[in-house]
């Protein structure tokens, strides 16, 4: 496609395993909007949860590496990081790196010139950079009286310090682009609810009744699905229903579904194309009831 907007672009561990819909949906719905996204080349680990835990230096050197490497490229000046979670390491390492001190440490361990001026953005912020009115003008169809919760979690909004973001604790980014697609964005309590993330290993008790929460409210204010912009959140809503129906006798069977996934529906792709039948709670039969697949 011509004079694609190129894009440097942090998969991250997440949308290569676990989350490769998101991967493959951003890609598709990017392509189509006239984004290249550039993959960086020999990223790493940008550390998530576990690395800022136990280790400071660390948890900035590895992100700091991804941008070291993402800043050769002279064409690139924005990165795109759809995963929440490497979305808000990215950005603290940003922050942190104002301190001399700090930059000087990272630059050693890292052996590279740390680079100034890269853009880090989440796939949502992309997006909304190039407006809801061209995403409006691909939608070949329609998701018509599609009610959906636009779920943000914790990483896509906050700390507000980090992300910068004005609006934190009520974002209504998504909401725009799912009208857009002609959905029906609801009105809920829990769009920055936490679901526990990666706590689903070691306290998985406390991951279940928060997802619980989450699903219980999406439900009371009439929602048909969850679309979020996170592959942790994605995990725990579509993953633990089974465990939450065991363990509290509920009957949840919510499709959840990465944002993108539903712009590229909206706009032509065929689902098979996203792995979005993929998902452990059932889309297939949804989608079809919908003339959607």
């Amino acid at each position: 496609m011509a004079n694609m907007k190129k894009i440097g672009y942090y998969p991250g561990c997440s949308l290569h395993s676990t989350g490769l819909e998101y991967d493959m949906s951003t890609r598709k719905v990017c392509e189509i909007l006239g984004v290249e996204l550039a993959e960086i080349k020999d990223w790493v680990c940008c550390g998530s949860s576990p690395a800022h835990q136990s280790d400071e230096l660390m948890s900035i050197a590895l992100p700091a590496k991804n941008l070291a490497i993402a800043g050769k490229d002279p064409d690139i000046k924005e990165i795109c990081a759809p995963c929440a979670s490497c979305y808000s390491r990215l950005k603290a390492a940003q922050l942190r790196l104002t301190d001399d001190k700090m930059l000087r440490q990272v630059e050693e361990v890292i052996g590279e010139k740390y680079p100034d001026g890269l853009e880090v953005l989440h796939v949502l912020d992309l997006i909304m950079s190039i407006g809801a009115e061209a995403v409006e003008q691909k939608v070949v169809k329609p998701l018509n009286g599609l009610k959906v919760a636009c779920y943000y979690g914790c990483l896509m909004t906050r700390p507000p310090k980090v992300t910068g973001k004005g609006n934190f604790e009520n974002p209504l980014e998504m909401e725009e682009v799912m009208e857009a697609l002609g959905a029906e964005p609801i009105d809920w309590n829990m769009k920055t609810f936490c679901c526990g993330a990666s706590f689903a290993l070691t306290e998985t008790d406390v991951v279940l009744e928060l997802t619980k929460k989450v699903l219980d409210d999406a439900l009371v204010a009439g929602a048909d699905v969850i679309a979020v912009g996170c592959p942790l959140c994605h995990a725990n809503l579509d993953g633990r229903q089974g465990q939450i129906n065991e363990k509290f006798g509920t009957n949840f069977n919510v499709p959840i579904f990465y944002f993108t996934e539903l712009m590229g529906l909206a706009m032509g792709v065929d689902a098979r194309e996203m792995g979005t039948l993929k998902h452990l709670t059932e889309t297939e039969d949804f989608l079809k009831e919908r003339a959607l697949l």
